[in-house]
């Protein structure tokens, strides 16, 4: 028999991918806030490229220390650079999310508020959902749908609601764009959960922002110029972007993709917006409205049902069907027997005297 972890350590290993997802919406949401705010520093090209910069270096860092110390234990590591099949979903999904969604988001948010754009880029789940249901054979829980659908509903309230803030706006340009940048998103998601089954989580966010910041290279000019004119305060932001919500949170989101359904972890960021929104009137004074409020609060019920974070009341298990001694089933062998008969022989089955109990709640 295999040995069985203690009841503590089980219950550990299996809140580390929810905290990992934790870590991961919130470090996200700043992302918003941040790209808002240095909208009129750094160009979307140019914001990409640092911001993947900033990302990289503390990856291959972080990279360079995992591998050194394997060797020195002697533990057996895969090839730095996976092949065939794995390495092209690798870099196909970096350049799709680090840099193609990376880029479309900051070029948005120069015409949508954080809110809005966050809104936007979190119909991503809902298309992650559908086509990990359809092509990765996750299938469509019915805890997922109703939490996907009650997440939606909250979606659809915070757009109409809108910002109370006057200078908070919104027009055509602003919206395709989010809608692009929310079909890399889920394409990228897609991408990943494949190549995660070949490739460790740190690996697949080392390369994937490797991949992302070779096609940011072309903005590397106008980069230089504006962090030359930047102020600190700028520089720092563009640098949390690229540690943060990138190094960071690309990371733990790998980790918890790689032990989780696609499907639920992209519903998990449904609660991004109602956070950016929280974010984005502290810190740059786009005050939500009362609609928009109802709407996080839906989100947050959404993720919490799809993701099975709220109890569960127990089924009552069925009292079993008593049987009188006058009952055929209870009635007692016969007590001759031929010599050629065994002991359970002329003895009713239980198969045959009571119906088999299934679970209803597979």
């Amino acid at each position: 028999m295999s040995p069985r972890l203690p009841a503590s350590a089980a219950s550990a290993s299996a809140s580390l991918p929810a905290l990992a997802a934790i870590v991961t919406v919130v470090l996200w949401a700043s992302a918003f806030v941040g790209i808002r705010a240095l909208g009129d520093t750094f160009s979307p090209g140019a914001m990409a490229l640092l911001r993947l910069l900033a990302a990289v270096i503390p990856l291959t860092v972080l990279m360079a220390v995992v591998r050194l110390r394997a060797r020195t234990t002697g533990t057996p590591t895969r090839p730095l650079f996976p092949r065939g099949r794995a390495l092209g979903m690798v870099v196909a999904y970096g350049v799709a999310w680090f840099a193609g969604y990376t880029i479309l988001l900051n070029w948005a948010e120069r015409h949508l508020d954080a809110g809005t754009a966050a809104l936007l880029v979190n119909l991503a789940p809902i298309l992650v959902a559908v086509a990990a249901g359809l092509f990765l054979g996750e299938g469509f829980p019915r805890h997922l749908v109703i939490g996907m659908t009650i997440a939606f509903a909250g979606v659809v309230l915070i757009a109409l609601g809108g910002s109370a803030t006057a200078d908070a706006h919104a027009d055509w340009l602003g919206i395709v764009l989010g809608v692009a940048a929310a079909v890399l998103y889920a394409t990228g998601v897609l991408i990943q959960k494949s190549a995660l089954r070949t490739v460790d989580a740190l690996t697949a966010t080392w390369l994937g922002a490797v991949a992302g910041l070779v096609a940011t290279a072309p903005f590397a000019p106008v980069a230089v110029g504006e962090l030359a004119g930047a102020e600190p305060g700028a520089i720092w932001a563009v640098i949390y972007l690229g540690v943060g919500p990138t190094a960071i949170a690309f990371s733990t989101w790998a980790y918890a993709l790689a032990r989780t359904d696609a499907s639920a972890m992209a519903a998990t960021t449904l609660v991004v917006p109602a956070i950016v929104i929280v974010l984005s009137w502290v810190l740059l004074d786009e005050l939500p409205t009362g609609v928009g409020i109802v709407g996080g609060l839906l989100c947050l019920a959404g993720v919490a049902i799809a993701r099975r974070l709220l109890p569960r009341r127990p089924r009552m298990a069925r009292p079993a069907r008593s049987l009188d001694a006058s009952s055929p089933a209870m009635a007692p062998p016969h007590p001759q027997r031929g010599p050629g008969t065994t002991a359970t022989e002329g003895t009713p089955s239980c198969a045959s005297s009571s119906p088999v109990s299934r679970s209803a709640d597979r």
